[in-house]
């Protein structure tokens, strides 16, 4: 007998002029609208009661649609828990004219089942029939933590905020939020309302993308657009003949984007009259906005001026670290292979590019202090949504004692719980190896392995900086194998700056690939350590280095 499939439905909408916005694209209000409508057609087929949304998981927008396309959404139900289940959702825009389809987005929504009287409904769990679905389940476990744990680690990055210095530049010209203050009224009406009696909460979703747009435009007066929802949060429910009232305003910039805060109350007739009325909903909106030549803009920096200010500036910060830190558990992306051939006759050129690229990446303006812990420090800089991981540590030995532990990479397994075991498969020259490691698994997946180049480089007579880089290498003696998952590091490697004859910065570097990024998420997210016990483990394994691990082979 075949087994039943996972509770999936499909919705195709042809997208017309009522749907776009005054440019031919496809409205983000009218989009959340369909998302959740598919969304919530995906939970009742599974759960077989009626649902409503809890909230919706971080949205990327990856590709504009336009008036004339067709927008298909996918949903299925990734994994059910016990009242609560996770539903998958992707979206795909097909031109009519060349056949050709684009992933516009994937989001992940949390509905909750309706009690039957006054008993819980219990969910089945979801029937697995492949191998992505496994995987599917298993993250969404891991979204759920984080998920669960989002306040907790929310207020522990604001304690940590309030400890940095203020990332405001003086020399920077800065502006006040004042006006992209935004207020916007809506009465509920019939057609506003789901099948439950209640407003349907896509249309929340439009009224507040609608009232989110006029607040990012007003800080630039150019078209903004959406690209990524923080995450909606519905925290009770409204009905037909509330007054639902919106407050917008940016609470930051960060280069081309700028987040908006949106907050939603919903008075009754009696709360209206007093003016005392039900927090319902609450989300935070990232925009881009573009100039008449259709190039992103740079946002000015925001200047806080009150307490309040200051609170949502902080927590704009604070937010986007919990965004970049769950990039990995929402990932849709199929990681496209970077890694060169190693080619013998060429391995002076590979040498120098892998220096290059590293000492290219250490020069990058734009590094933001994401903590700070006594001898560590750890940056981050994102660029066209490519992350990268900068780790600053003191260390109380030579700068040429550090090179020497640091560039042997058999030796890193002793400090770094990251690496199992590394080997050298080639010894090319003096100062390039190429080495096969193995890495842990992450989140109950097969454990990785890599094949990369390392190239030593000691300073020049007038320098004083050492250089280790790092990158993956395509090496067809060493074929991916089943046990493992081959991942790659793009670009990656420590600076060692010397300070003095008995200190040094040991700084690393790492341009994270999406295969690396499970072991750095946590701590980019702010709900993990590791980076920083890593250091310190390396902090400590310079510093008590024995004559024995001192001893060269180069």
């Amino acid at each position: 007998m075949e087994r039943p499939a996972p509770a999936e439905v499909q919705m195709s909408q042809t997208i017309l002029p009522a749907h776009a916005n005054s440019r031919g694209e496809l409205s983000a209000g009218q989009l959340l609208k369909w998302i959740d409508t598919a969304a919530c057609l995906a939970a009742e087929k599974h759960a077989g009661v009626s649902c409503v949304t809890a909230s919706v998981d971080d949205i990327q927008f990856e590709e504009l649609a336009r008036v004339g396309q067709v927008i298909t959404i996918k949903a299925k139900v990734t994994r059910a828990f016990s009242t609560s289940m996770e539903i998958s959702i992707k979206v795909i825009v097909q031109d009519m004219f060349t056949g050709i389809e684009k992933l516009v987005s994937v989001a992940f929504s949390t509905f909750v089942t309706k009690p039957v009287g006054n008993e819980k409904v219990r969910l089945r769990p979801v029937t697995l029939l492949t191998e992505q679905d496994h995987v599917e389940h298993n993250l969404a476990s891991e979204r759920r933590k984080v998920r669960l744990q989002y306040e907790h680690t929310f207020n522990n990055l604001m304690k940590e905020s309030s400890k940095l210095d203020d990332p405001n530049c003086a020399e920077e010209e800065t502006v006040s939020t004042r006006s992209t203050s935004v207020q916007s009224i809506e009465l509920v009406l019939p057609p506003h309302a789901n099948h439950h009696g209640n407003t349907f909460g896509g249309q929340i979703m439009a009224w507040m993308e609608s009232v989110a747009n006029v607040s990012a435009s007003r800080l630039c007066w150019r078209h903004s657009f959406l690209k990524s929802v923080d995450m909606f949060k519905f925290r009770g429910p409204s009905t037909v003949g509330d007054r639902l009232v919106f407050n917008a305003i940016v609470n930051n910039t960060f280069q081309t984007c700028v987040e908006v805060g949106v907050r939603v109350e919903a008075f009754n007739c009696e709360e209206w009259s007093t003016g005392h009325g039900r927090h319902i909903n609450s989300a935070f909106l990232i925009y881009n906005a573009v100039d008449d030549k259709e190039e992103l803009i740079t946002f000015p920096r925001i200047k806080p001026i009150s307490e309040d200010d200051f609170r949502r500036y902080c927590g704009a910060i604070a937010r986007r670290r919990i965004r970049r830190g769950r990039k990995y558990v929402t990932s849709h992306k199929e990681e496209i292979p970077l890694s060169v051939h190693w080619d013998i006759s060429n391995q002076a050129s590979l040498s120098n590019d892998n220096v290059e690229a590293l000492r290219k990446l250490a020069a990058k303006s734009g590094w933001e202090v994401t903590s700070a812990v006594e001898k560590i420090k750890i940056y981050t800089l994102e660029e066209y949504s490519v992350l990268s991981v900068w780790v600053e540590k003191h260390v109380e030995r030579p700068a040429h004692l550090a090179y020497h532990l640091l560039s042997d990479f058999t030796k890193r397994p002793l400090w770094d719980p990251h690496y199992i075991s590394c080997e050298v498969i080639d010894w090319v020259t003096a100062d390039d190896q190429i080495y096969y490691i193995t890495c842990p698994a992450a989140n109950g997946g097969k454990p990785k392995d890599l094949v990369v180049l390392v190239s030593r480089r000691k300073p020049p007579r007038d320098g004083n900086t050492y250089m280790v880089a790092v990158k993956s290498v395509l090496l067809p003696s060493v074929p991916p194998c089943q046990q493992y998952i081959r991942s790659e590091i793009i670009c990656a490697g420590f600076l060692i700056h010397v300070i003095d004859s008995d200190s040094c910065t040991v700084s690393y570097f790492n341009q994270i690939s999406s295969s690396i990024l499970p072991y750095f998420a946590g701590d980019i997210g702010g709900w993990s350590k590791s980076i920083e016990e890593t250091a310190a483990s390396c902090i400590q394994f310079i510093e008590n280095a024995t004559d024995d691990q001192l001893i060269s082979k180069y």
